[in-house]
């Protein structure tokens, strides 16, 4: 079978009686067969899946599909699936049986999308590298010796070995961008609010979103079109009308573009990646596009920021997870306070503890203020700064990431190290903005790596258009 990478392959393949969702499925299922050694799936729904493709041939047949007939999806691990285990990458929630589907699982299965298993990640959703799941780390395809990414690196390598056409991930500070800069697939941080994140496993509330991982500008768009709108049961989704993204996709204007010469000019930036950029630069001049740089003076103070709130609120969310409302409860424990400390202490991983250290912390009675309450301000800033931009340019362009994709272990040992590699990741979530990474660039040791465009609130459907301009102009890119 022909490996497809976007949905309107799929569909007009189905509707020239080329290939069937029966033998779509069986496709993908054989592939996770031969590609288990990535370990990017937890858990496959075989016979559901089966049984879906089936039902979805018939319901083709009759003309009764829906818009995402064909799409087999796999949801990471962090998102509820109603009667299916969901275990957010963590030993403490193993065996946990989810009572309701996510908002966004409902609505991809109203419009007929297989799901065809979980995927693996860092413990809820903590981690650059995939390195922190309690169930190993995930593999990159493209070079086994290396990581995926992370924290959605399940979700992310499982698209690029095509075991599935597209996957579910989320994204707090670059969760689904950095993996997808790794990886060299399609990967979308929405707006804050634009995707509802109910059934979403929470680590930084303030932060998380859930958004699409996929192989083409057009999958990012349909699913987007699916997915977000205003949700019932989550008071922080946006009421505003959702465009039809994947029916305006195309670009008829020139664009104003900014990009950040501190990123470019970062110490920590590779060389390649460097001179690549400046190269797509020059290329989008020469079609028309106004590209120029802007200063922006807060870079230093993202990944700081970033870390004290996120750990602030991973110390508020995760407190419930103490062995007596929810997830794994030690053997071990003899009264209510050996309860708590030891079921924790068995429950969660390293990473996990180390942060969950760090909010309480900077949360404490003596450092409030100096941490946590200053990190908010700060947060505003950048938030004021990065719009101020926006308000003058249509999109931000910066690299996804600072590297190609690192060596297992290569960073494990140096949190601070592995932090830093959501420099160019954090801006979009502190500032609520959506963000996209697409697979522009290709390194001299084969490894793919991402450019990212940032643009302004609910503005998606700009980010897509230009996107799926991009991507289709090979002349622009490396």
């Amino acid at each position: 079978m022909q490996t497809y990478t976007s949905l309107i392959q799929i569909q007009e393949n189905i509707k020239a009686k080329k290939v069937s969702c029966l033998e779509l499925v069986n496709y993908y299922l054989n592939r996770i067969e031969q590609h288990k050694n990535l370990n990017a799936f937890l858990e496959v729904y075989k016979d559901e899946a089966l049984k879906a493709a089936e039902q979805l041939d018939q319901k083709i047949a009759q003309g009764k599909a829906g818009k995402l007939a064909g799409m087999v999806i796999g949801i990471k691990d962090n998102i509820c699936y109603k009667n299916h285990k969901c275990s957010a990458g963590s030993k403490i929630l193993e065996g946990f049986t989810s009572l309701y589907s996510a908002t966004v699982v409902e609505r991809l299965l109203n419009e007929d999308a297989i799901i065809i298993g979980r995927l693996n990640c860092d413990e809820f959703g903590m981690g650059s590298s995939n390195e922190n799941s309690a169930y190993g780390p995930v593999l990159n395809p493209l070079d086994t010796t290396r990581v995926s990414g992370g924290s959605s690196g399940g979700s992310v390598a499982a698209v690029c070995a095509d075991l599935c056409l597209a996957a579910l991930g989320t994204d707090t500070g670059g969760s689904i961008r950095q993996p997808s800069s790794f990886c060299g697939t399609v990967g979308l941080k929405p707006s804050y609010g634009r995707v509802s994140r109910w059934g979403a496993i929470a680590y930084a509330s303030s932060f998380d979103q859930i958004g699409p991982i996929t192989k083409s500008v057009e999958d990012i768009a349909i699913m987007m079109e699916v997915m977000a709108g205003k949700d019932g049961f989550d008071s922080t989704a946006s009421s505003k009308p959702v465009p039809n993204y994947s029916q305006e996709l195309g670009m008829n204007k020139k664009i104003k573009l900014a990009y950040i010469k501190e990123c470019l000019e970062s110490k920590g930036l590779d060389s390649e990646i460097q001179k690549q950029m400046y190269a797509f630069i020059e290329n989008l001049k020469k079609e028309g596009h106004i590209v120029e740089p802007v200063s922006f003076d807060l870079l230093n103070f993202l990944i700081p920021t970033y870390y004290v709130l996120t750990t602030a609120e991973a110390s508020s969310n995760l407190s419930r997870y103490d062995g007596v409302h929810y997830g794994y409860r030690s053997p071990n424990a003899i009264d209510l306070e050996s309860t708590y400390k030891r079921s924790r202490t068995e429950g969660f991983g390293k990473e996990v503890k180390r942060r969950i250290m760090l909010g309480t912390f900077v949360l404490s009675a003596g450092y409030y203020d100096a941490y946590y309450a200053k990190a908010q301000k700060v947060r505003n800033l950048i938030r004021i700064k990065t719009n101020e931009i926006l308000s003058q340019y249509d999109f931000i362009l910066t690299p996804t990431t600072p590297t190609t994709a690192f060596k297992l272990g290569e960073k494990t040992t140096d949190p601070l190290t592995m932090y830093l590699e959501d420099i160019f990741t954090v801006q979009a979530p502190l500032a609520g903005l959506p963000a996209i990474s697409l697979p522009l660039g290709k390194h001299s040791n084969g490894l793919p790596f991402g450019f990212q465009l940032m643009g302004s609130m609910l503005q998606e459907d700009t980010l897509l258009n230009f996107s799926h301009y991009i991507t289709r102009k090979e002349n622009l890119f490396c």
